[in-house]
């Protein structure tokens, strides 16, 4: 998925099994942010930046949306845990990591892996990706922050 690209409709289902489709969100853009895993320090430290900043984003006109490959059980623990007040997709198929090109090999301390890049992607109300913000260019403790400098931008 890259910039100018349209993102699929269905996005995946929540953490309560729901469809979660991009046409839910009518009228709003999506901030779709893609995270390693559930409860993780970095992941935690971006759910609860986004679960602070989240009446700002959506004042802004975006519904934030969070995606793993962890499972409906594991994102209900980590948003009871947090108090988050946004859904998360449960991406246990991987389709929508593939489909974003989000998945792929990874190495901490030597040791490679395959894995989620923490990569986040601003959709406008017509459904078009206009920007990404890569994984070196987040900071997890400050992420939502820097989404909302960039649509405070664009308005501009």
């Amino acid at each position: 998925m890259n910039v100018g690209d349209k993102a699929p409709d269905l996005l995946g289902k929540d953490e309560n099994g729901k469809e979660i489709r991009r046409s839910d969100y009518s009228g709003q853009g999506i901030v779709l942010y893609f995270y390693p895993k559930d409860s993780t320090p970095g992941c935690t430290a971006e759910a609860c930046n986004f679960r602070d900043h989240f009446e700002d984003v959506r004042k802004a006109g975006y519904q934030v949306i969070g995606v793993s490959i962890n499972d409906e059980k594991s994102h209900q623990r980590f948003i009871e845990k947090n108090s988050l007040s946004f859904p998360l997709i449960a991406d246990t198929d991987m389709k929508l990591v593939n489909d974003f090109g989000v998945w792929g090999e990874k190495t901490l301390a030597g040791r490679k892996y395959m894995g989620t890049f923490r990569t986040t992607f601003i959709i406008d109300k017509e459904g078009v990706v206009t920007h990404i913000f890569t994984p070196k260019e987040i900071k997890t403790k400050e992420h939502a922050l820097q989404v909302l400098s960039l649509l405070d931008s664009a308005k501009q």
